[in-house]
């Protein structure tokens, strides 16, 4: 049996934190895994953005709310779903991407979660457990899933190189030139194809 998994931000769904950033016009939230490899060094630093600014969860929620899938990930994300079976591995947190998600009609998704003060304030990101993306494909696959992993930056390495069938989809050109080995897909017709032909 066969198991997708795939990241979510900048392969179904915009990039949240560069929407924020967008939207308040805080130039440093824009930053994102594809610019710092190391995500709690991200995180540390978002989280100290955010305090200095005095943002919200309310504040990132309403900004979430105006957000759409990217152009063709509803068609793409359907056709998955028909085809074989997906689950989506993110480093996002639930406290974000709930209204997305049933955009995308409610993927199975692994994500983490936030620690929120009754101010609404976020004191603290959770994750779930360490380098969860790897550990979950090597979890399925003791399950006795041959599995096939996608994402675009380097978060995902570890997911992709776990996979029976790993590659990047539209990843920035930094990534690729780190890791030329692993194949590159770059819009979701390449990517149908290429989950067509591993699916066989």
């Amino acid at each position: 049996m066969k198991m997708i998994v795939a990241d979510l931000e900048g392969v179904f769904l915009p990039e949240i934190w560069i929407s924020v950033a967008e939207k308040t016009g805080i130039e440093e939230l824009k930053l994102t895994t594809r610019d710092i490899s190391d995500y709690n060094v991200l995180m540390t630093k978002r989280l100290g953005i955010l305090k200095e600014h005095n943002l919200k969860i309310s504040d990132i929620q309403n900004v979430v709310s105006t957000l759409d899938p990217l152009d063709g990930a509803v068609e793409m994300m359907n056709w998955i779903r028909e085809t074989s079976q997906i689950i989506i591995l993110s480093d996002t947190f639930e406290e974000f991407v709930k209204p997305l998600m049933k955009k995308l009609s409610f993927p199975a998704l692994f994500c983490h979660n936030l620690t929120i003060d009754d101010q609404g304030n976020i004191n603290d990101y959770n994750l779930r457990i360490d380098d969860q993306k790897k550990k979950a494909v090597n979890a399925l696959k003791g399950l006795n899933y041959e599995v096939i992993g996608f994402g675009d930056s380097y978060n995902d390495i570890g997911m992709i190189q776990a996979a029976d069938h790993g590659f990047f989809f539209k990843p920035p050109e930094s990534v690729v030139t780190d890791y030329p080995q692993i194949p590159v897909t770059r819009s979701y017709d390449e990517l149908k194809s290429m989950l067509e032909t591993l699916l066989k």
